[in-house]
């Protein structure tokens, strides 16, 4: 009997906070799949707006454009995936559509990229203007694009095939990258706006404008990348990584 019994709990479906020990406070899968939903019902369409307004344009295009749709499409897709992924843990519990949840957690893993590539690209237009001048054509920046799908098609497929922990050093190590080119080129960019109009009473408008834009992605970058760079750092200094 207690043979019958242990075989049926063992073909029985994991229960929604899926680990035994998270029964007795499972606040971190709740909130886990808050965040979820929070992430489909304002990512998705604010993405898919994104692209629309982008493929749609006339005129006044930016040369990071074309590094933003690449962004914006790889974050819709995360997103669209959301209600998969959670019908798949609370119900079905099939493991052949982990294999799709991994690569879209995999190709949204290293989708800062792309973040990196907009960073750069400003930091170009500011901090080296001529240099900038003579890139300004589409197709660097098409081969640059086609480089990071490359890289993050990679990465998923790794992901998705031989699970999370095959790609867990090369995920932090993209995290830490991005990390810090994000920071050292908004950093730059501040300063050459800053410096741009020392001794003015007045910023011009554009450079204002463009201030307050590149102080806010700082923002955004600190607060978003920080912390797991932080906390991979005590890892390693720990010993425990």
């Amino acid at each position: 009997m207690f043979n019958s019994t242990n075989s049926t709990n063992l073909k029985a479906p994991l229960p929604w906070f899926e680990h035994p020990e998270c029964a007795v406070a499972p606040y971190g899968f709740v909130f886990y799949f808050g965040v979820k939903v929070f992430n489909f019902a304002m990512g998705a369409p604010c993405n898919i707006l994104v692209i629309w307004q982008i493929t749609t344009r006339k005129n006044d295009a930016s040369t990071s454009d074309i590094f933003i749709l690449n962004l914006a499409l790889l974050d819709a897709y995360f997103s669209l995936m959301t209600p998969l992924d959670m019908v798949n843990r609370l119900v079905l519990h099939d493991n052949r559509i982990f294999y799709f949840i991994r690569f879209a957690y995999g190709m949204k893993d290293v989708g800062p990229l792309f973040l990196v590539c907009i960073c750069v690209d400003r930091y170009m237009a500011v901090v080296h203007p001529v240099i900038f001048s003579t890139y300004r054509d589409s197709m660097a920046r098409i081969c640059v694009s086609v480089l990071a799908w490359g890289l993050i098609l990679a990465h998923a497929f790794t992901k998705s095939i031989l699970g999370p922990l095959s790609v867990s050093d090369i995920f932090s190590g993209v995290i830490l990258f991005a990390f810090a080119v994000m920071v050292y080129c908004n950093i730059s960019i501040i300063w050459v706006l800053r410096r741009s109009v020392a001794g003015k009473e007045v910023m011009h408008p554009v450079k204002k404008k463009a201030f307050k834009i590149v102080l806010i992605n700082l923002g955004i970058i600190v607060v978003n990348y920080l912390p797991p760079c932080g906390a991979h750092a005590l890892c390693v200094l720990l010993h425990v990584c």
